[in-house]
């Protein structure tokens, strides 16, 4: 009976309000956008608004184009599923007409509350926000608006190809900016704060997010960062570089004279055809636009976002679908096996020793530089590493890329996050609430949490199976070995 008043009621009001203004949005799952007025759902203390368009479909003409405003309406909509992935070999349903955003509120609660907004990663050629291990509700029931992005992938989202008119790449960038863009212009229909925005990601999703904290373009349109195992030294490509790239690509296709008119399957072959020969065919480029510098040379130069941010890497950031990307680092960094024993004498099989070398000098030793640098900036940085394993996962714990994203969603029983037990919650709970204050404040600490100190010479947050607790990082020595390789 409640939900068919809210809903009537919703209609009376939807009818003779302005769009995209703040309403009180408590009472009633709907909001107002220049889309149209959009009807959520309502699951238990959380409603959710799904597959909203933030900007029109870029297919057809608009395919490798700079995304475009959507259409001005005010139709009621329901926004009860979520929309199409973004187009990748690896999801049959996947649709090039993929860029909408998913919001997750609390229901009965007004705003301004503060915002977080989710970018996926999927090393830029995979993922979506749909998801079920992203749903928001776990964090909006502690009273946060959370938003959760799909932008352009692979050749759609990166490919620089002479033959098209606008050949600079970085649309897969440009779309996370338009959905920022469009939280920035709407989120206050839904209750959320405008200028309490945090953006938080994983991977591609954190390199995302640090590449918008260099750009100029993005730099208004979010006040805290959250980077989740970001593989900070890692050097774009030039325009060079990916122009060449673009060239394979269309011989891949055949030499087709007109790219946007290919069909979408023989762009994912093409694509795939490339992917074989290297995993990083599709990446962000230095377009000199929005990308105009590697990120660790940024943050050594001052020029990213002096705002608060939390930093940090996995104790294993390996997994099945990155051995490759785990033999590349080992051949390219010249270190014989004999260093390698060094480094890690408790190791005996290699396997464990490349997999320990990759993490450290991939996302533990970056992580630590960036944290460094920022502070150094003068803005506030928090450090962390987890290496909290799952009590179920245990007697065998390999595989750790990715393990806090269910942590800090609290999501179980879902592809990619199993059933928890009750230390896994309460760990979960607390990681959340890390999350949750910074969110509100800048500053994780809060009641009935370890102290979280703020990054320091070598002091960072350690989530382990035995205790939460700041302390100086144990790897510290292992670290500065492997930052002085990474100079030379």
């Amino acid at each position: 009976m409640r939900s068919l008043l809210a809903l009537v009621a919703a209609c009376a009001v939807l009818c003779c309000a302005p769009s995209a203004v703040a309403q009180p949005v408590g009472q009633f799952p709907f909001a107002l956008t220049r889309e149209g007025q959009m009807l959520g759902a309502v699951e238990g203390e959380v409603a959710s608004f799904k597959g909203l368009a933030y900007a029109a479909p870029p297919v057809g003409a608009l395919r490798w184009r700079p995304p475009q405003p959507t259409t001005e309406s005010s139709e009621m909509r329901t926004a009860y599923n979520y929309a199409a992935p973004c187009l990748q070999p690896s999801l049959q349903d996947s649709s090039e007409d993929c860029l909408t955003l998913n919001v997750f509120r609390p229901f009965g609660v007004d705003g301004p509350l503060p915002v977080m907004v989710f970018i996926h990663g999927g090393a830029f050629v995979s993922g979506t926000a749909s998801d079920p291990l992203f749903d928001g509700a776990r964090l909006a029931q502690a009273g946060l608006i959370v938003v959760t992005v799909n932008y352009r992938l692979g050749a759609l989202g990166w490919l620089a190809q002479p033959a098209l008119s606008d050949s600079g790449g970085n649309y897969g960038l440009m779309d996370q900016i338009a959905a920022l863009h469009w939280v920035h212009d709407n989120i206050a229909a839904f209750g959320g704060d405008p200028d309490n925005v945090t953006l938080f990601g994983r991977d591609a999703g954190a390199t995302s997010i640090a590449l918008l904290m260099l750009s100029a373009q993005s730099r208004d349109l979010f006040q805290k960062a959250i980077l989740q195992s970001v593989p900070g030294r890692t050097r774009l490509r030039s325009v060079q570089e990916a122009q060449a790239v673009g060239r394979q690509f269309a011989a891949a296709l055949g030499g087709e004279a007109d790219l946007r008119a290919a069909e979408p399957r023989r762009l994912l072959a093409a694509e795939k055809q490339l992917l074989e020969k290297s995993s990083r065919s599709f990446v962000p480029i230095m377009d000199g636009r929005l990308a105009t510098e590697d990120i660790a040379l940024g943050f050594a130069a001052g020029h990213q976002s002096r705002i608060p941010l939390i930093i940090g890497s996995n104790d294993d950031e390996t997994g099945f679908d990155n051995e490759s990307d785990l033999e590349e680092e080992l051949a390219s960094s010249g270190i014989a096996g004999d260093e390698l024993r060094k480094l890690y004498p408790d190791l005996a099989r290699p396997s464990d020793l490349a997999a320990r070398f990759y993490t450290d000098k991939v996302f533990s030793e970056p992580a630590r530089l960036l944290a460094r640098l920022h502070v150094a900036s003068g803005a506030p940085a928090f450090r962390y590493r987890f290496v909290y394993v799952p009590e179920a996962r245990r007697a065998d714990p390999e595989g750790g890329r990715g393990r806090e994203l269910q942590f800090i969603f609290g999501a179980e029983g879902v592809p990619g996050a199993g059933i928890l037990s009750r230390r896994d919650r309460a760990v979960a709970s607390r990681m959340r609430a890390y999350w949750i204050n910074f969110a509100r404040s800048g500053d994780p600490n809060g009641p009935d949490l370890p102290r979280w100190d703020a990054a320091g010479g070598d002091r960072l947050l350690l989530i382990t199976n035995d205790r939460i607790a700041s302390d100086d990082d144990p790897l510290a020595e292992r670290l500065d070995r492997l930052a002085g390789e990474g100079r030379k």
